[in-house]
């Protein structure tokens, strides 16, 4: 144990921890103290999720401000942060890491799944660079927010435990509120955490990290013929599937470097993220995304692009001759796309309403966005409107109302409809409550993030916030009461630009 780590003190123990990945050889990662913070109080413990993890939620209420702002150290932890690269942008770097985030250790929840607990913006590590290690309010409070919105839409993501003040500035282009996050993921490790070990010719590293991902993530595949071509194909099927969901429910993810793909399968890095207003497939918020890499449409394309390099760290667990482990390789990464468009069409299927597969469906889904994107359709609004075009009622007049012109999408609901006779085996209301089942009333738009986090910044004021996570609980009911969340902003509140949080 470091001196640092000597040093911290310790509190009693709300957490069980057993720290596999602490017993990884030292190279996968550096043993670093969280920093302490001046003043801390929490602003938000996330209960329900403490219980499902096995926590004493008592200790935490009591000891929480100072357990997740780094301050106390619960028994049993082993803070680290984890070592990796990266692809950012295209462009690769060889050594990036946890700059401002601390490993505490892992909890096995009620469910028997194995959970990382991380602080994020906890102070400097080995990994920092120039950086502070420090997190501002505006950014926690956004991770906080669209990470449980991700988990009640049925999304694989990450998780929020607990938002902490810290009492002290952090200073970026202006001077903020500092404060920070507490992560729970399935685990942390990424593509770039292969290419780390990959980039140094370490294959045994590389080796011992694909046995603990295939143990931590996916047993079944230890007593296949080729469990690390077994991996790949693993890991490209959940990407497939979780990038389609992110398009199913209008997301752009706006960072999407190999450092922030998980290999479990998991959405990680809610950063200049945000949810689409109008459908178009050109969209991109990031302001650090110049030339659109990331926008909207190119999601599955990048998914791709980073499974690539994944396979390429594992060409050497592939197959003894090079060129056959190539051809392996291609082949899986070859099927990615399939698989993908697979996912993509039956979620748009049940979307529009669909029950049984027609070799047109595909022309009528695109006819659908090509009408929503030349009338600037609410993508939420647009499909949400459609179910009730579904079931008993007249729901075309506000369906139509979504469009600036409807002529168009006349023209294509009388195709839906015809297509509609031909999909048996549901009454009408038994599909719209499964249209509605799948198309969200309630999203976070980019503008109530924001005036939630301008709330708390500039008055302190967390009702917006809280609010905010209320209704987001409940994405797919009817909530008469928050029906103002609904709707798309104002041309005076849209959001056009998001910021990661370094």
């Amino acid at each position: 144990m470091t001196q640092a780590l000597q040093n911290t003190a310790r509190t009693g123990a709300p957490f069980a921890f057993d720290n596999s990945y602490a017993r990884l050889p030292q190279q996968f990662f550096t043993r670093q103290a969280p920093a302490q913070a001046a003043e801390p109080w929490l602003i938000k413990l996330n209960e329900p999720l403490a219980e499902e993890l096995g926590l004493d939620t008592e200790a935490l209420r009591r000891d929480g401000a100072a357990i997740f702002s780094g301050n106390l150290v619960p028994e049993g932890a082993d803070p680290l942060a984890m070592a990796y690269a990266g692809h950012q942008f295209g462009s690769f770097v060889p050594l990036l890491g946890d700059g401002r985030a601390i490993l505490l250790g892992e909890v096995v929840d009620h469910n028997g799944q194995r959970r990382d607990i991380q602080l994020k913006g906890a102070g400097q590590t080995a990994y920092s660079r120039r950086g502070d290690g420090r997190a501002a309010l505006g950014p926690v409070l956004r991770e906080y927010i669209v990470s449980e919105a991700m988990y009640s839409l049925g999304v694989p993501a990450t998780r929020a435990l607990a938002a902490v003040s810290t009492g002290q500035p952090v200073y970026r282009e202006d001077i903020l509120p500092g404060a920070v996050f507490t992560r729970v993921a399935a685990s942390h490790i990424r593509v770039g955490t292969f290419q780390f070990f990959t980039a140094r010719g370490d294959t045994d590293s590389v080796r011992a990290l694909a046995d603990y991902v295939i143990d931590r993530h996916y047993p079944e595949l230890k007593d296949r013929d080729n469990p690390y071509l077994a991996l790949y194909e693993a890991v490209c099927e959940r990407q497939a599937a979780l990038i389609a969901k992110w398009l199913h429910i209008g997301f752009i993810h706006g960072v999407m470097n190999t450092d922030n793909m998980t290999i479990s399968g998991e959405t990680i890095d809610f950063g200049p993220c945000a949810f689409m207003d109008a459908y178009d497939p050109r969209t991109v918020f990031s302001s650090i995304d110049q030339g659109g890499r990331y926008s909207y449409a190119n999601q599955p394309g990048i998914g791709q692009w980073n499974l690539a390099r994944l396979g390429e760290t594992l060409l050497p667990l592939f197959d003894a001759d090079a060129e056959k482990s190539v051809e392996l390789a291609n082949t899986v990464i070859q099927q990615y796309g399939e698989r993908f468009q697979i996912h993509w069409l039956r979620g748009m299927r049940e979307k529009i309403g669909l029950a049984t597969v027609e070799d047109g469906d595909l022309d009528l889904i695109q006819s659908l966005l090509a009408v929503m994107q030349a009338s600037q359709a609410d993508f939420t609004l647009a499909f949400r409107r459609l179910c009730d075009c579904a079931g008993p009622g007249d729901g075309e007049a506000l369906f139509l109302s979504t469009f600036r012109e409807p002529d168009g999408v006349r023209e294509w609901l009388a195709r839906w409809r015809d297509r509609l006779t031909r999909d048996e085996g549901r009454t009408a209301a038994d599909r719209r409550m499964a249209m509605r089942a799948v198309n969200p009333a309630f999203i976070p738009r980019n503008h109530r993030i924001e005036q939630a986090i301008n709330a708390a910044v500039e008055d302190a004021d967390f009702s917006i916030f809280e609010a905010l996570l209320s209704v987001l609980a409940k994405p797919y009911d009817d909530q008469p009461g928050f029906a103002a969340y609904m709707e798309p902003p104002k041309p005076e509140e849209r959001v056009l630009q998001t910021f990661c949080g370094t």
